[in-house]
């Protein structure tokens, strides 16, 4: 049985009942939400931590991509990253290796996370083909499909599948008029493999089979934008709706089964086009819990994707995107390090902030009033436990030379506040 077949047999969970709790709803509404599949709580079988909602009328959750690669892999390195996701405040981790004992790495991760934890089993696929001087036209649907079993079973909460990206939308995304292509590696793989074998994607083709083992371990789908728009150039052209049209019906397909599903969306998409793309997904996949990478508001700041990533996230969530994945500095350029993985949790959490703020989301801004009062008071402690990042706030004043002080050095005497409180 999944939340979602729970759900809609009237049974209220305890993962329901503790997102209810965590959210200010009620046990009945969140039951609710869950059985018509306009939230979901990745929560597999063989886990157990908090779980967290994610989906309409609840606070924007944010992902922290993790990961080894085949040039640089360091599984210590990999948990610390986690260590510093957590510490940060993220509510997901995915395990996005390709690089080392992918088996150890994703049990590394499970045995050290309290949040959902996500991966992309076409990676260990890759990997594993990889190191035996392989590439991926060597798969066969089989060894996909054992893969996605062995690491449902393991744990893995939610996975991200390219069930969309089929012989006739990759054949769109091949087109010249696309300036990037495809640049989702999932999505490369199995276009590179359909090409050559000149057949469907084992994913969309054996969906049933995929079904079956997300069912068996209550693992969530995030049903994969593989032809999403690697350039704002490409954002909302033909192959990027063809796959949404496809993971509309797949969607269905799922929730009919008792599997929960979220909906990925667009990477690089131009600031006028980002609320357009969230009510198009809403519509084709019945308000699914959307994911978005970003998105990208513009091509040309590599080095400061985390702020691009957050401008456009903020647009979306306050949109209807239910769902961050952050983007770090390092995106294009490099394996992110633990500090590129601090900021770009703490850019997600704000552009997923700012988004609840503008959507209404219960509690967002009961926040920020309470921020306010305390600045009004100059009472610094209750500023920090309010900060979306309570640590560098304190830092920065306890590096100022007035930090005893109830001013801050920015105005010191001059401080506005501090004029107009001895005025009432």
């Amino acid at each position: 049985m999944t939340q979602l077949s729970l759900a809609r047999e009237g049974i209220i969970t305890d993962a329901m009942k503790t997102v209810a709790e965590d959210e200010g709803f009620s046990p009945e509404e969140i039951r609710d939400l869950v059985a018509s599949g306009k939230v979901v709580i990745p929560l597999n079988v063989n886990r157990s931590f908090t779980p967290r909602g994610i989906g309409k009328g609840l606070r924007t959750k944010i992902n922290a991509n993790i990961g080894t690669s085949m040039d640089h892999n360091d599984p210590d390195e990999e948990l610390n990253k986690l260590k510093m996701s957590l510490i940060m405040g993220t509510d997901s981790v995915m395990d996005l290796s390709t690089g080392g004992n992918l088996t150890e790495i994703r049990k590394l991760i499970l045995d050290n996370s309290c949040v959902m934890v996500g991966a992309v089993p076409i990676y260990a696929v890759a990997s594993e083909l990889a190191s035996q001087d392989k590439s991926i036209i060597n798969m066969s649907p089989d060894l996909l499909f054992d893969s996605i079993e062995r690491q449902c079973e393991e744990g893995i909460d939610y996975i991200t599948v390219h069930c969309g990206v089929t012989q006739r939308s990759s054949a769109l995304a091949n087109r010249t008029s696309r300036v990037t292509g495809i640049v989702s590696r999932g999505g490369s793989l199995l276009a590179a493999w359909m090409h050559h074998h000149h057949r469907e994607n084992p994913l969309y083709e054996e969906y049933d089979r995929l079904l079956d083992i997300a069912f068996k371990y209550d693992v969530t789908l995030s049903l994969g934008d593989g032809l999403r728009p690697g350039g704002i150039a490409d954002a909302s052209d033909q192959a990027q709706f063809e796959e949404l049209i496809i993971i509309g019906e797949l969607t269905k397909r799922a929730r009919d089964r008792g599997v929960q599903v979220i909906v990925e969306g667009p990477g690089h998409v131009p600031l006028q086009q980002i609320e357009a793309n969230v009510i198009i997904q809403k519509r084709i996949c019945d308000e699914a819990p959307f994911y978005v990478l970003g998105p990208l508001t513009t091509d040309c700041a590599p080095g400061y994707d985390h702020i691009t990533g957050a401008i456009g996230g903020a647009i979306a969530a306050a949109a209807g995107a239910d769902f961050l994945c952050y983007v770090t500095p390092a995106e294009h350029l490099c394996l992110p390090t633990v500090e590129d993985v601090r900021l770009g949790v703490i850019s997600a959490k704000i552009a997923a902030h700012s988004g609840d703020i503008a959507k209404g989301v219960r509690g967002a801004m009961e926040r920020d009033s309470e921020m306010s009062k305390f600045r009004k008071a100059l009472d610094w402690e209750g500023m920090y436990r309010m900060a979306l990042d309570p640590n560098l706030p304190r830092q920065r004043r306890a590096q100022s030379e007035d930090n005893e002080k109830v001013v801050c050095t920015m105005c010191g005497k001059l401080c506005a506040v501090d004029i107009h409180n001895t005025m009432i």
